[in-house]
């Protein structure tokens, strides 16, 4: 179950169980009724009125200026590394109605070259960190493992390329640097991978997106667009990161802004 409708649900049982406690005490004093003896309210109203204000201190920041996120796969290296948290600003894109994610006060659209989440567009309840690439009225082409957007070749500078041993297979692997507008950011390639050439436009309310690690993620060019309904918001922070590998903090990225 998504854990913003976990969220809800608390709030309206506790929120509610608080008001009913109060409107049973106020109409206990105006009947002039003797005082409730020690032990009378039960332990779920107290528990209520002490968790209340705290689930709804925690539902409004989710819901409206940041939230939580931990990054499941290699998919965004080497931008977003497995096992970082990240916070995501929840303002950016718009205010929206949690649970539904209506919009009720637009603010800004996500622009190429920024990293967004979202909810997968085949499955709802499962939410996706990707690089915007394409907005509304674009043309995206991608060939020899080269975007071009609307006619235009995206910059592309190698920077670096090394070798990873996975499960006994060696793969060359090429970070460059990659220049949409005013965002510059790394991404890698894998030369063992033979790249998947498209040519398409992006529709109206929907964005093109595609991970970091090019070659290994499963983004628009496999399943299509997102959809303006779909944004949760805009990543733009690690809080923290857990090498699994390792088994420690990766202390070096706490604090690292995502680009």
């Amino acid at each position: 179950m998504d854990f913003a409708l976990i969220l809800f649900i608390g709030l309206i049982c506790s929120g509610g169980i608080v008001l009913w406690s109060y409107l049973k005490k106020s109409s206990q004093d105006t009947e002039n009724s003797k005082d409730e003896k020690p032990g009378v309210v039960s332990i779920v109203v107290d528990y209520s009125r002490a968790f209340f204000p705290v689930i709804l201190i925690v539902f409004l920041v989710r819901s409206f200026i940041a939230e939580p996120f931990r990054i499941p796969s290699g998919s965004m290296l080497p931008t977003l590394f497995i096992g970082d948290f990240i916070l995501v600003d929840k303002f950016r894109y718009g205010i929206r109605l949690p649970i539904i994610n209506f919009t009720l006060i637009p603010t800004s659209s996500p622009k190429r070259g920024e990293v967004m989440v979202f909810r997968y567009p085949h499955d709802n309840s499962t939410n996706f960190i990707k690089r915007v690439i394409g907005v509304p009225g674009d043309e995206i082409i991608y060939s020899d493992k080269q975007l071009y957007i609307n006619g235009d070749a995206v910059s592309l500078e190698k920077s670096d390329s090394y070798e990873i041993n996975d499960s006994n297979d060696e793969r060359l692997v090429v970070q460059f640097t990659e220049t949409i507008g005013d965002s510059k950011y790394s991404i890698l390639t894998d030369r063992s991978r033979r790249p998947r050439a498209m040519r398409i436009s992006v529709p109206e309310d929907s964005y093109f997106v595609m991970g970091d690690n090019r070659d290994h993620s499963n983004d628009s060019r496999f399943w299509g667009f997102v959809p303006e309904e779909n944004i949760v918001g805009r990543a733009f922070l690690v809080w923290f990161s857990w090498n699994s590998k390792d088994g420690g903090v990766n202390w070096a990225r706490i604090g690292h802004g995502i680009l």
